[in-house]
Parts: structure tokens; C-alpha cells; sequence
């Protein structure tokens, strides 16, 4: 019997026991499925938090009050119990970093209001700034002009907004120049942001952008600053440039040698490796949901095939008994069991690619399908046939062709 006759013969025992054949393939479609789901998610999800979220530049370094990224509560209480980060702290940074290009600070109200004659904008980001911000975080300008230091200077109470702030309140006519209140405070429109879209559903147009020095005479200076840093290269001058601000904030803070530092300095890179022990550990945990589910049903197909292995005692004795080889047996069980655990395996392809594609549709996460996942996916469903086949083919393999041709 050839292999293409074995995959024929396995394809029909599929088709004429289709409850049979669908019970016994569930647990590798269940299992097959769930790896390229989660595979596709864990690849869409990285790659959206490398763009929209952690989406600073190579070379640039924040230092904050408490880490962006809170693993755990201990790690948050920690962080609130520490000292603000001032406007003397970021002027400190700024005389001390000669490996920094340009150092900037900033500070946000997430919570803001804002209006334009009637109408009112809620949830507004009110972010304080200093003029230097824009470069560092590369803050693109459609119209108008950004914050300066003339507007830092004197306090000026100038701002530049999002596109949902003009969606909101100037439709149809240029905002430059109009006023606008914010907080109750009124305002000028100096400069129109760039639309950066929404980042898990969450619109990053709704802001108003202010000078740094207006915010903290609006709204006081009880709030912790982030001092943002652009090293003069990557590598080396990175490292030195957070050396640098690292070794002046500990002075200034008192930080004593070899006590941690009492505030938190993130890179991109430490930022996207934050995430990926977090989406890591998800990965893993789903992968051996899902190797459950593939160890289940090997074991069905392994259960399936010793029932097909007795139903066929006679057909095996008729076979070895007109020349057919212990190991002509053995390949055909075998690829019959691999047939049926390939089969389930596209089953599960389908189902997880169709699960990821929802994902993508109904939701703002993004989803890649990579290639390696399907050959991922195929692959395990094949080994699942060989490891489980085995021993059925072997027992068949194994029989005698005498008492085989007994078998009632």
C-alpha cells in the first residue's frame, strides 16, 4: 500500500463515521486553534505597543515619579511614597547632561475641560510643556506654531490643540487666533497637533498643549513633573546621558549609595521589555491550555486507531499473509493517524485564523498572522500523529499473520 493510499483509506474512515471522526479530532482542532490564536494575538499586540504606545524614539529616555508601567501594587505604593519631580530637578538635568541633545518636561491633566462659547469638550488632556517637548517626542504641527520660550517666559496663556478640540469646536472655520477656556481659564489658539489617532480606543487628539510655567501657575506645582531626554546617539550615548541625569537626581534627592534610585528612568527598549515578560508569560500560559487540549486528543486519535487496529485483525492477516512487511503496516497505521491529526490541524487553522480575524475586526488590536505560526500550528498536529500513532501501528505491525487470520 502506498502512502497516498493510506491518506485515501484514513480520509474515508473520516467521512463514513462523521460524529466518530469529529469527536476524535475536537481536542487537536480545540488545541491547533488556540495556538495560532494566541500566537497571531501575542504578534498583533507587541507589535501595536511598539508603535502606538511605548513609541519613543531610540534614543530618548523619561524619567518619572513612578514607573509608566506598574507590574504590581507594591511597586505603585512605592512609587507614590517618593518626592515629586520638580521644575528645579529638570534644570538641573538640563546644566548636568552633556551627553543629552535636548532635555524637555512635561506634565498632564488627563481630566481637563474645555470650552468655546457653548459648546464643551470633556476629558481633555491638558498637557504642560516645555518648548523643547515637541522635537524630543516628535510633536508634528498642521498649522500655527508650537510653545516657545517667550511663551514659557512670561507665563503666556497660549496653547496648541488636537483635531478632536477643532472637530469639536471649529468645524469650519480656522482656529488660529480664537479663545478658548480652558479649566476657566481663556486661552489662545496658537498651533493645530497633527491627528495621531486612537491608541486602544482611546483618541490621543483630545489636547490642549500649554507652556509648561502656565500650567503650574493655573493649576499649582503639587504634581510630579516627567523630565523627557534625547541622547546626542544610541548605545554608549544613551547610557552615559541617563548616567548622567541618574547621578544628578541622586544628589539633589539623596539618594543613598547602593539604595535604588527614588524615581524611575525608562527607555523604550526597557519599555518594550517590561512587555514582553507580561505578554510572555500570557503566551505561555495559553500554550499550555492549549497543549492540554493537543494531549487530549492524541490521546482519542491514540484510542481511535487501536479500535480501527482490532476492527481490521483480518485485514492485517490477509495483507502479511500475501507479502506484506511488519514495516508496510506499521507506515500504513501511521500515516493514518498522522491524516487524522492533520486534518484536525487545518480544521484549527481555520478556526484560529478566523478568531484572530475577529479579534481584529471588533476590536481596536491589531492581528499578524506569521507564517511560522501555521507551519507552527500543521507541525504540532503532525507530531501529535506520529506520538500518538505509534503505538497503535506498532501494535498492528506487530501482529501475527496466523491468529490474525483467526480473528472473528
Amino acid at each position: 500500500m502506498t502512502t497516498l493510499e493510506a491518506i485515501r483509506i484514513a480520509l474515508l474512515s473520516l467521512w463514513a463515521n462523521k460524529l466518530r471522526s469529529a469527536l476524535t479530532l475536537l481536542g487537536v482542532v480545540i488545541g491547533v486553534a488556540a495556538v495560532i490564536a494566541v500566537v497571531t494575538f501575542v504578534n498583533g499586540i507587541n507589535g501595536y505597543v511598539a508603535e502606538k504606545i511605548f513609541n519613543l524614539g531610540a534614543d530618548v529616555f523619561i524619567i518619572s515619579k513612578v514607573t509608566p508601567v506598574v507590574t504590581n501594587v507594591d511597586q505603585l505604593l512605592d512609587g507614590l511614597k517618593r518626592k515629586d519631580l520638580t521644575v528645579e530637578d529638570y534644570q538641573a538635568v538640563l546644566e548636568a547632561c552633556k551627553h543629552c541633545a535636548m532635555i524637555g518636561a512635561s506634565i498632564t491633566n488627563t481630566t481637563g475641560h474645555v470650552r468655546y462659547e457653548e459648546q464643551a469638550l470633556a476629558d481633555t488632556w491638558i498637557r504642560g510643556l516645555t518648548p523643547s517637548m515637541a522635537p524630543i517626542l516628535d510633536l508634528d504641527l498642521t498649522a500655527g506654531r508650537m510653545v516657545n520660550e517667550n511663551d514659557e517666559e512670561n507665563r503666556s496663556q497660549v496653547g496648541v490643540i488636537g483635531t478632536d478640540v477643532v472637530d469639536t469646536f471649529f468645524p469650519t472655520v480656522d482656529p488660529l487666533g480664537k479663545e478658548i477656556r480652558v479649566e476657566g481659564e481663556v486661552y489662545r489658539v496658537i498651533g493645530v497637533g497633527k491627528k495621531q489617532g486612537t491608541t486602544l480606543g482611546q483618541s490621543r487628539d483630545n489636547y490642549v498643549a500649554i507652556p509648561i510655567t502656565t500650567y503650574l501657575k493655573q493649576f499649582g506645582s503639587h504634581t510630579s513633573i516627567r523630565i523627557s531626554g534625547k541622547a546626542a546617539g544610541v548605545g554608549t550615548e544613551l547610557d552615559a546621558a541617563i548616567d548622567e541625569a541618574r547621578a544628578v537626581l541622586r544628589a539633589r534627592r539623596h539618594d543613598l549609595p547602593g539604595r535604588p534610585d527614588s524615581f524611575a528612568a525608562e527607555t523604550n527598549a526597557s519599555f518594550l521589555s517590561i512587555w514582553s515578560n507580561l505578554s510572555g508569560t500570557f503566551f505561555i500560559a495559553m500554550i499550555a491550555i492549549a497543549a492540554i487540549s493537543l494531549v487530549v486528543g492524541g490521546i482519542v486519535i491514540m484510542n481511535i486507531m487501536l479500535v480501527s487496529v482490532t476492527e481490521r485483525t483480518r485485514e492485517i492477516g490477509i495483507r502479511k499473509a500475501i507479502g506484506a512487511r511488519r514495516r508496510d503496516v506499521l507506515t500504513q497505521f501511521l500515516v493514518e493517524a498522522v491524516t487524522l491529526s492533520s486534518v484536525g490541524g487545518l480544521i484549527g487553522l481555520g478556526l484560529g485564523i478566523g478568531a484572530a480575524l475577529a479579534i481584529g475586526l471588533l476590536t481596536p488590536l491589531p492581528t499578524y498572522i506569521s507564517p511560522l505560526s501555521v507551519v507552527l500550528g500543521l507541525g504540532v498536529a503532525t507530531l501529535v500523529g506520529v506520538f500518538f500513532g505509534a503505538y497503535p501501528a506498532s501494535r498492528a505491525a506487530r501482529q501475527d499473520p496466523i491468529e490474525a487470520l483467526r480473528y472473528e
